[in-house]
């Protein structure tokens, strides 16, 4: 569905985020990159999602070049970045309406199922001045999914939540993404969300960001936050560790 081929990408100011960057991602596989900050995780992200053309290499979506944004191509960041003069369900709908031209209205989720799927039922007409830090994601995720995107990327999303509601959402994204099966990446400093959420998880260089190595994460689905206790889980958090550790 989504391979980045040897992607390497130097910045005007001569700084090297990327160096011969390669990923291969079957459809519905959910992949999470893990890595020490300023590795190029984001890098990467904006190259598969068609915002920056790296200096090198090539990204293809379902065998064709990205060279561009694409509505087949959802993207999520830490901050929701919500218009405040919009409700729930108008900032949901905004990406149909500054796509009109690429429309597909038979291909869209409705508004009402994706409020009903992300639990914001009973908030359509709330403004974000009016919601927790959490429930803005969810609205971020919403709008990521209304044009039902076969590919999600997602930079960090949880981040700036408190651990609570970030075990909360990550719970909600394992299902949504699992009964939309919608091909998925995320970039993350949190080795256990990485491993809760991944088929398999890519742990990258310090800069220049390169892979390591990968592990494969063959917990059943669907998961719950329990799983952290077994001792698989914590087998694969030491896997990613050694990892990290190695330059």
């Amino acid at each position: 569905m989504l391979v980045a081929e040897q992607i390497s990408h130097t910045y005007p100011n001569g700084v090297e985020a990327l160096r011969q960057f390669s990923l291969r991602l079957a459809a519905g596989q959910f992949t999470a990159i893990v890595g020490p900050s300023g590795c190029g995780k984001s890098t990467l992200l904006r190259a598969l999602a068609g915002l920056l053309r790296p200096t090198s290499g090539k990204v293809w979506l379902a065998g064709e070049p990205v060279t561009q944004p694409s509505p087949r191509v959802g993207m999520m960041f830490q901050d929701a970045a919500l218009l405040p003069w919009r409700t729930v369900a108008q900032n949901i709908r905004l990406p149909l309406e500054l796509g009109r031209g690429n429309a597909r209205p038979n291909a869209c989720f409705s508004v009402e199922e994706l409020i009903q799927l992300v639990g914001l039922s009973g908030f359509e007409h709330a403004y974000p001045r009016e919601l927790s830090g959490g429930m803005a994601q969810r609205v971020s995720l919403a709008r990521a999914l209304i044009t039902r995107p076969p590919v999600l990327l997602l930079d960090e999303p949880f981040g700036a939540l408190d651990a609570m509601t970030r075990e909360s959402l990550t719970a909600s994204l394992e299902g949504i993404l699992r009964a939309t099966q919608t091909t998925a990446v995320m970039v993350t400093h949190n080795i256990a969300e990485a491993i809760f959420l991944a088929d398999q998880v890519l742990v990258s260089s310090p800069r220049p960001g390169r892979p390591v190595g990968v592990v494969q994460v063959t917990l059943p689905r669907p998961r719950h936050w329990v799983m952290e206790s077994w001792p698989e889980f914590g087998q694969l958090v030491g896997q990613v560790r050694a990892l990290l550790a190695m330059r």
